[in-house]
């Protein structure tokens, strides 16, 4: 109980530092979150360590080495996290973390970070220190956490050619997603990419009183919003042409693989609340999520949103829009692709422009390699069930440039669940969930030859 205590106590050191990336007055905390973070691997038993600079923030490196002749494991990770609005819906100080009873009645870290991926990261310092202090580490083990997933790992990339060499590996670690549930654990067998972009549409050069102007003058707003719904058609698919065009269709052998993993369509409903579901016409819930692209408004804004009424004729109006990719699927074609449509299809009482914001591509590894069949092993030591194969619907982009440029494959041991609400108010990860990872993790290094 004094290490678990301990391990909480080191967590809560971290979850307290609000490293959020996507605001530049936190700039500080990316810097005392990577030092605090070195400090923590020194501790743990690297022989290196260090907190070296990037084009962005700060990327920590960390590495112990055995013996040249053993496999070497490069652990990932990456210790930004999203913003924490909107601060009213949480039920605590997003960055004070606490552990209490979630709905179901279990312990519960809650803070912003404690899945994603700070909680999930720290997991493999602790499996680390306890193979380096119990003198049962037979593989060289490398770390490397950066501070810019969460926008995309603009400056990853290139640190990563940049030290190529020095990140040589035979497989590419990570605890950045979820499994199916604690009864049914999973291994992301691959992920889609990603293409976001901002969208915004200008009508008049000035707002405009709604009662002189409405009627006669077109509004952004109502004109953005008739392009954002032309994007879906009815069999919900998106409608930009050649969005598809490199899209591969799973075989029945493939799409029966994947439907193993048990899926409760009402419990998933009930878990976000909604009384239906809706998406690509021919696929599965499951399906939609892994192996298939889609279109989603992430934000839309306009006009005057404050208390009370302001009889405003907008001037602008602005949207953000993902793309989840995959495999084959190019970002870069596919941002091009939407431009060009949404250009062509723009009305002439408006003019219309797409400002890039992000991109990556999607990946797959293979179930058969020894990574993933020592993490499966271990993971049915852990949790008594075999774990299932899955797809995940999120994005980590820079993995499939780690994979290559390193030419390593990934392997996607994640701990999270669904409940853990992670880029929401009140993320949490299960304690138990905390600890079997560890476990799990410490099992994959016993079992990885």
């Amino acid at each position: 109980m004094d290490n678990r205590d301990r391990f909480l106590g080191e967590l809560f050191s971290l979850l307290r530092i609000p490293s959020v990336s996507a605001k530049p007055e936190h700039k500080p905390d990316m810097e005392r979150c990577a030092e605090r973070l070195a400090a923590l691997l020194a501790e743990a038993g690297a022989d290196h360590v260090e907190v070296s600079p990037s084009d962005g923030n700060p990327v920590v490196f960390a590495s112990k080495s055995v013996d040249p002749s053993l496999k070497t494991v490069l652990v990932y990770g990456h210790y930004d996290v999203q913003p924490p609005e909107p601060l009213e819906k949480w039920d605590s100080d997003p960055f004070e973390p606490v552990v209490r009873k979630d709905p179901g009645g279990r312990d519960a870290i809650y803070a912003r970070g404690a899945n994603d991926d700070k909680g999930q990261l720290f997991m493999h310092i602790k499996a680390f220190e306890y193979l380096v202090r119990s003198g049962k580490l037979r593989h060289n083990v490398k770390f490397i956490f950066e501070g810019e997933e969460e926008i995309g790992s603009p400056s990853l990339p290139k640190w990563v050619r940049e030290h190529k060499a020095l990140l040589k590996s035979d497989v590419v670690l990570v605890s950045d997603t979820t499994m199916i549930s604690e009864k049914v654990p999973s291994i992301n067998c691959g992920m889609r990419g990603l293409a976001y972009l901002e969208v915004t549409v200008t009508g008049p050069d000035k707002d405009l009183h709604s009662g002189h102007y409405g009627g006669a003058v077109a509004n952004p707003i109502q004109t953005l919003c008739d392009i954002i719904s032309s994007l879906i058609d009815k069999d919900g698919r998106v409608t930009v042409p050649g969005f598809y065009d490199d899209v591969v269709s799973l075989s029945r052998k493939d799409r029966a693989e994947l439907s193993r993993a048990p899926f409760d369509r009402k419990e998933f409903m009930a878990s976000v609340g909604v009384r239906a579901l809706r998406g690509e016409k021919g696929y599965t819930p499951l399906e939609r999520i892994g192996i298939r692209p889609c279109l989603d408004v992430c934000g839309i804004w306009g006009g005057y949103t404050g208390e009370g009424a302001k009889t405003v004729l907008p001037s602008t109006a602005h949207a953000k829009i993902s793309m989840r990719l995959v495999p084959n699927q190019d970002s870069a074609r596919i941002t091009r692709l939407f431009k060009k449509h949404i250009l062509r299809i723009a009305p002439k009482y408006c003019t219309v422009e797409v400002k890039e914001c992000e991109g990556g591509e999607g990946f797959l590894i293979p179930i058969s390699s020894p990574a993933f069949q020592a993490a499966s092993k271990a993971m049915e030591e852990v949790y008594g069930i075999t774990p299932v194969p899955s797809r995940g619907g999120g994005s980590i982009a820079v993995l499939a440039a780690m994979q290559k440029i390193l030419g390593v494959d990934p392997l996607l041991m994640g701990f999270g669940l669904e409940r853990d609400t992670i880029h929401s108010p009140n993320e949490s990860y299960l304690l138990s969930q905390f600890y079997a990872g560890m476990e799990s993790i410490v099992k994959f290094y016993e079992y990885y030859d």
